[in-house]
């Protein structure tokens, strides 16, 4: 008895040291195992930071390209991608709240309050955005920083408001984001030839400016849509408080050229006999008649473009347009175009850098015209995209040849208020557009809402065209009389004769007088002539 005991008690040892030996081994494989995983993740990281840093420094040596780092263009375009992207997360977290999580007809209305609330601001801020931009030239760079900071402020307040479904708190901050992107689009603008390289023309550069804040914001949509989804609008609105505070602090970093004396108003210093008259805020009638030109084509395309957006987007929901997919599928197929478009005339903008600006303006005018014609008597879901992607080609390439045209025409000292009289029209006719479609939508399935907006997009090409071979004959007229003048009587010095009579007018002075940067974006300036302000050109 007392053998079998101690044999059973010998075989249950030996199991006991067996089963502890192979809880050991498994143990020690497991430390391996471990250790390896903590060796993949780190291989993994390394390979993710890695491949992070060299799309970073690619992405630098894009923007900084061509001297645009030494000037400070590389970080104004740096910063705007980021406020573009900013912009593109708002639009995301909000969306759900504002727009389609309501049925159509609802929808219809609260999208009418918010156009309706969005322009009525414009009308009254236009006349004290663009002068006080041009009264603290001295602190752009502040400035710049103080609306971006200030937009992150409101994302704060807009998350609470989107929690509690406060609309009384959402509509006003929401207002407020949209008028501080605006002033900061009229400072990046107007500081746009202070960070001109030499090698880089007005339009060049804007479009470069163009073309990284919509692939930043392209790049923000599906990240935001995602976050949103997964943790709710009101964290994507508080994620995008810290990238506004970061790209404020950054907007302080800019060079400190962008900066300029703060001058009521100059009128040629270097002449002692000129008295110096304050700088006035610019309005359509005095912006002269090639700013005005091109302010008018692009209130025209914002218009169109305001249109279509509202006026398509209700006839998908009603389910008037042939084609025959589900509405999400044609949505995003609509605004999938809307973007390729955008960055067709980004990238567009830089090939016709040798080509007058306001040329350009009038052929992205006739272009929306034709396709809307077309849209309207082959109206489908294919020619339903090609108007979309038109529409945003010709919005951006239009835009971008206005500002190079205000950047050249206008002088710095009034070059903020014109450009916030041109964002306060293109504002007013995107959304008296999108109204237009609102209520169009409700009375016309698209052709003939179409055929409207095209034939007013025709009439005022039309008269665009008429004013300017009028105002091209009677520059002609001019110059030729005053060269045949000076043929008759000759006068060997005109600075001379401009002294001895200060009221005189000489010749030089009948003809249009060259910018800061005269013609650098036809790229016919060998020399370049570079602002003043910018010591690195």
């Amino acid at each position: 008895m007392r053998g079998g005991w101690e044999d059973a008690r010998r075989t249950a040892g030996t199991a006991a040291r067996r089963v502890a030996r192979s809880a050991a081994a498994a143990g020690r494989a497991t430390i391996r195992m471990g250790r390896a995983t903590v060796g993949g993740t780190r291989v993994a990281g390394k390979a993710a930071a890695g491949g992070t840093l060299r799309v970073g420094r690619a992405t630098r040596r894009l923007t900084y390209a061509q001297g645009a780092g030494r000037t400070g263009l590389g970080r104004l375009i740096e910063l705007s991608a980021a406020g573009a992207a900013g912009d593109a997360l708002i639009t995301v977290a909000l969306a759900g709240t504002l727009f389609f999580g309501l049925p159509v007809d609802e929808a219809r209305g609260q999208v009418a309050l918010y156009l309706l609330i969005t322009m009525a601001p414009f009308a009254v801020v236009a006349p004290f955005v663009g002068p006080a931009l041009d009264r603290f030239r001295s602190a752009r760079r502040y400035v710049m920083a103080g609306t971006l900071m200030a937009r992150g402020l409101l994302c704060w307040s807009m998350a609470a408001a989107v929690v509690s479904e406060d609309a009384v708190t959402l509509f006003p901050a929401a207002l407020g984001v949209l008028v501080l992107s605006k002033a900061y689009n009229v400072s990046r603008a107007a500081i746009m030839p202070s960070v001109l390289p030499a090698d880089i023309g007005l339009v060049t550069a804007n479009a470069r400016v163009a073309l990284f804040t919509l692939v930043s914001a392209g790049i923000a949509i599906p990240v935001g849509a995602g976050l949103a989804a997964w943790l709710g609008g009101e964290w994507v609105l508080r994620g995008t408080l810290v990238l506004f505070l970061v790209a404020g602090v950054h907007a302080v970093r800019l060079p400190r050229h962008v900066d300029a004396p703060d001058i009521e108003g100059e009128e040629e210093e270097e002449e002692g006999h000129r008295e110096r008259r304050p700088a006035r805020w610019r309005t359509l009638l005095n912006v002269g008649p090639a700013v005005a030109e091109a302010m008018r084509a692009n209130a025209a395309i914002r218009l169109f473009s305001g249109f279509l957006l509202f006026f398509m987007l209700f006839v998908v929901q009603d389910g008037n347009l042939p084609g025959g997919h589900g509405k999400e599928l044609i949505i995003a197929a609509l605004a999938g175009a809307a973007g390729a478009g955008g960055l067709a005339g980004a990238a567009v903008a830089s090939w016709v850098r040798n080509h007058s600006p306001q040329v350009t303006v009038l052929i992205t005018l006739a272009v929306s015209t034709v396709t809307g014609l077309a849209t309207a008597l082959l109206f489908n879901l294919w020619t339903a995209v090609a108007v979309a992607l038109v529409a945003a080609f010709a919005q951006e390439l239009g835009k971008l040849s206005l500002d190079a045209i205000v950047q050249r025409e206008i002088g710095e000292e009034v070059r903020s208020s014109t450009f916030g009289v041109v964002e306060a029209l293109l504002q007013i006719a995107w959304v008296a557009g999108g109204l237009a479609g609102l209520i169009m939508s409700l009375y016309s399935r698209g052709p003939a809402a179409l055929t409207v907006i095209a034939v007013l997009l025709g009439g005022t090409l039309l008269w665009s065209l008429i004013k300017r071979r009028r105002r091209l004959a009677g520059t002609k007229a001019r110059v030729a009389a005053e060269r045949a003048g000076s043929r008759r009587h000759p006068a060997p010095d005109a600075t001379a004769e401009h002294a001895a009579d200060p009221n005189a007018t000489t010749a030089t002075e009948l003809l249009p007088r060259p910018a800061t940067r005269p013609a650098s974006d036809r790229g016919d300036n060998p020399g370049h002539t570079k602002p003043l302000t910018n010591p690195h050109g």
